[in-house]
């Protein structure tokens, strides 16, 4: 394991170091990383600013960890390589942070059309009890998407890892990648474009249960700028 992770370049590395390091004590702690570190909606008494950044590096489980972790493995190696640590670490934050900008953006949406459907008395005392870290009774439909709003953390590299494939699909778009499952071969430029149609597909019929769909397009999006932007200033490629 020593060996594998010497072979990787520094910012790769080190990040799946922290992500691991970050999971088990999160695993040890309890809650408390959770009610800390995840990243609650902004109207939620429990957001703190730094959880834009503390989210990216905490995982709901092994298998969650696992994926992502892979994913930077097999795509951010190129991409480091190309860019040189200090672009690709910023690359890396600044499209995990705009994931969670733009997942933000969409409960925001959820949350006045919620508001919309609960009388002004009623909103008033469920955001007094909220703040009290107290349950409303009785929940109407509009009432429940609220406060599962409010309550739910959001935790996961995906958006920065959406945002890392969607960065190898523009850089080496005619590079074959080859799948298990299903057994097929394609050219990265349209997987991106396939795995971006899904997200957005899946996050529009709101069909993901626990997956935040559109913080992996807000990912993929705030990539897209980002490139474009070095490719308009001629600094893609270093």
């Amino acid at each position: 394991m020593t060996g594998f992770l010497r072979n990787m370049p520094p910012i790769v590395r080190n990040l799946i170091v922290i992500n691991v390091a970050m999971l088990l004590i999160t695993t040890f702690s309890g809650d408390f990383m959770y009610e800390h570190f995840a990243l609650y909606y902004p109207g939620s008494p429990l957001f703190k600013p730094y959880q834009l950044l503390t989210h990216i590096f905490m995982h709901g489980g092994f298998g969650h960890l696992l994926f992502n972790m892979y994913a930077l493995w097999l795509f951010g190696n190129a991409l480091e390589y190309q860019w040189g640590g200090k672009k690709f670490l910023t690359f890396y934050l600044v499209t995990g942070i705009g994931a969670a900008l733009f997942y933000a953006l969409v409960l925001w949406i959820q949350v006045l059309h919620a508001e919309a459907q609960i009388d002004a008395a009623t909103l008033a005392q469920m955001k007094e009890l909220l703040q009290e870290g107290n349950i409303f009774v009785n929940r109407s439909p509009a009432m429940q998407q609220w406060y599962v709003t409010m309550n739910t953390p959001m935790v996961g590299a995906s958006g920065a890892v959406y945002g890392v494939l969607l960065g190898f699909g523009m850089l080496y778009p005619n590079t074959v990648l080859h799948f298990i499952f299903p057994p097929v071969a394609l050219k990265a430029k349209w997987v991106v474009i396939g795995y971006g149609a899904i997200e957005l597909l899946l996050g529009l019929a709101n069909s993901g249960g626990n997956i935040a769909h559109f913080a992996h397009v807000g990912g993929m999006l705030f990539g897209f700028i980002l490139i474009k932007y070095w490719q308009r200033k001629g600094r893609l490629y270093y």
